[in-house]
């Protein structure tokens, strides 16, 4: 499948469907851009991210919002390891937002929320839940359950009121939004395409996504570099393992 919402900004190296209720991983090499398309509306991508070369680096969600004084994910901002150096940097964001509040849920919770929906009976439209998929993955690279931290929700919208309740918004992403994450270093990524938890359907009917890899230039993420000076310094972190 090669649906864009808009045209590519560099030529496409491959391109593949993660289907709803899939799980991938690979490594994002440096200076490559990913995208990722929503294919019919209301896709949820769980993402995490490691370092590939050091895996005990991986994704601080707290410092990534704390050090760009800013409560939800877009263009422009950087996703930060707990070294201060930035894994990815969002270039482009159609959807306007990601969640790093939300989480995923966890088999008992999948069942509790759509019901059973077994493999002897489904087969490959079985129910599956976000922490087993991120598991499985983590698996392939000599990692496991101390491994599955905090998680990105791509294209996902939360907010909080002032009392402090979280509130999930329907049709934050519509079909053909996308999210383009670069890597000025080599990063692991993890990911899996299931509702976010807090998603109200009663249907178990996780959304598919397109993944596009590409060769960029690094002036494309200039922007997320100097919106703030703490991504500045960010980069220059994640330049110096390249010394």
């Amino acid at each position: 499948m090669t649906t864009h919402a808009s045209p590519l900004p560099y030529p496409a190296l491959a391109a593949e469907l993660l289907p709803g209720g899939g799980h991938r991983s690979f490594v994002l090499r440096r200076g490559r851009l990913l995208r990722l398309t929503d294919i019919e509306g209301g896709a949820n991508v769980s993402l995490l991210l490691f370092n590939a070369h050091e895996k005990t680096e991986r994704l601080n969600l707290p410092d990534a919002l704390k050090c760009q004084h800013t409560a939800k994910l877009s263009r422009g901002h950087c996703l930060y390891s707990d070294m201060g150096r930035v894994l990815a940097a969002i270039t482009e964001d159609t959807a306007g937002w990601s969640d790093s509040l939300g989480g995923v849920l966890d088999a008992a919770e999948v069942k509790e929320k759509y019901g059973e929906g077994p493999y002897q009976t489904l087969r490959n439209a079985c129910y599956r839940n976000g922490t087993d998929n991120l598991l499985i993955e983590l698996g392939k690279w000599g990692m496991g359950v101390e491994d599955l931290l905090m998680v990105l929700n791509l294209f996902s919208r939360v907010t909080v009121d002032a009392t402090g309740g979280m509130h999930f918004v329907p049709g934050n992403s519509k079909a053909g939004d996308y999210i383009e994450l670069y890597a000025p270093m080599d990063t692991l990524v993890v990911m899996t395409a299931l509702q976010h938890p807090m998603d109200p359907s009663p249907a178990y009917a996780p959304k598919p996504v397109q993944l596009t890899w590409m060769q960029a230039e690094a002036g494309v993420a200039e922007h997320c570099r100097s919106s703030r000076p703490e991504n500045e310094r960010g980069f220059i972190n994640t330049e110096n393992l390249y010394l």
